[in-house]
């Protein structure tokens, strides 16, 4: 019984830390004056952070960059959120 609890707690903390890591698009779309960005401000900063973290993604299985019509397809559905 306190193995499962213990084994619980684990799995909580590692999911919570992982959660509260994770940085996304729409919490950086501040402008250097600290407020949030508006319109085509944020639709452009959007649009930037979601290649970026998408590019950052597009490698093969063996670990090697994809290119070409691969990397295309990848971008394409990983800007799309599917």
């Amino acid at each position: 019984m306190m193995k499962r609890i213990f084994l619980a707690a684990i799995v909580a903390v590692f999911a919570i830390g992982s959660a509260v890591a994770q940085e996304s698009c729409e919490s950086k779309a501040v402008g250097k004056d600290g407020k949030a960005l508006a319109g085509a401000a944020k639709t452009s900063f959007m649009k930037k952070c979601m290649a970026d973290s998408c590019a950052t993604k597009a490698v093969s299985s063996d670990g090697k960059p994809l290119a070409g019509a691969a990397k295309n397809s990848f971008m394409k559905k990983c800007e799309s959120g599917t």
